[in-house]
């Protein structure tokens, strides 16, 4: 089995930490250095918390990649340091695998552009939580039968989005079998402005955001005499591992970029 050089940006994150376990627990995995935005020049083990992990930290990305030569980097930062973070992988030919949320349409539409012109693969991906996935195929597959939904998302209240982007991504996939509809009363009018939450398409979405919650997101359909929930928790953040490990495995054989875990999973 080949053995995959991968760079972690934000391995100090409560992600990035669990990213650095990942690689070093994974047999073909080979963690050949770290991007943060402190510490340049130290070793990782010089970090409290990673005193078996001796690597290089960078501050600068593309310094990282001239001297570690990796095939993928994981991203786990912040919104706008994965977009930066993602276009500078791709061009130079190293295989980002990136879990920030808030890309537009735009960025992702140049940025599969790029990718396909470098011949190089990418994902990109909301959620890495496998059951979060199977949460927004078995939502899309019910909005075949329920045009009235609402989504309800909770998180930490660290994080600097919202709505999540596993609600966004999961509001387009719902558009993409259901027919446009304005939901409630034609007359309905907030009295506290937002009280309706946000509005896709005529679906609602409530971004909740408070501490000692991890990532949590439940689907709620309406109908006639019946109401259907699909819920998924994450109760801690090992749960995105599996899909970080998929992603890692997976990018290695793409020439594209993919956007959402769920076009990799059969």
């Amino acid at each position: 089995m080949e053995t995959i050089k991968i760079v972690i940006a934000g391995p100090r994150g409560r992600m990035g930490k669990e990213a650095v376990a990942l690689v070093q627990d994974t047999e073909n995995f080979s963690l050949v250095g770290v991007i943060d935005h402190k510490y340049n020049g130290l070793s990782l083990s010089e970090i409290d918390g990673f005193s078996n992990v001796n690597v290089p930290i960078f501050t600068d990305i593309k310094e990282a990649f001239e001297e570690t030569n990796p095939d993928v980097l994981i991203d786990l930062t912040t919104p706008e340091t994965g977009k930066y973070h993602t276009e500078i992988a791709i061009e130079h030919g190293v295989r980002p695998v990136v879990g920030t949320t808030g890309f537009t349409k735009d960025e992702l539409e140049r940025l599969s552009v790029l990718a396909e012109e470098r011949k190089v693969g990418a994902i990109i991906a909301p959620n890495f939580a496998v059951g979060a996935v199977l949460m927004m195929k078995f939502s899309q597959m019910a909005a075949k039968y329920f045009q009235d939904v609402e989504i309800i998302e909770l998180h930490h209240d660290q994080k600097l989005d919202a709505p999540s982007g596993t609600a966004a991504k999961t509001a387009e996939l719902l558009t993409t079998v259901r027919e446009s509809k304005k939901q409630g009363h034609p007359d309905e009018k907030e009295t506290i402005q937002g009280a309706r939450g946000a509005e896709y398409d005529g679906i609602r979405i409530h971004s909740v955001r408070l501490p000692g919650l991890v990532a949590h997101q439940e689907v709620l359909f309406g109908g006639n005499g019946q109401m259907l929930s699909i819920r998924h928790d994450s109760f801690n953040r090992a749960s995105f591992m599996s899909g970080v490990k998929l992603s890692v495995d997976t990018v290695m054989n793409l020439d594209v970029l993919v956007y959402g875990l769920e076009n990799i999973i059969e």
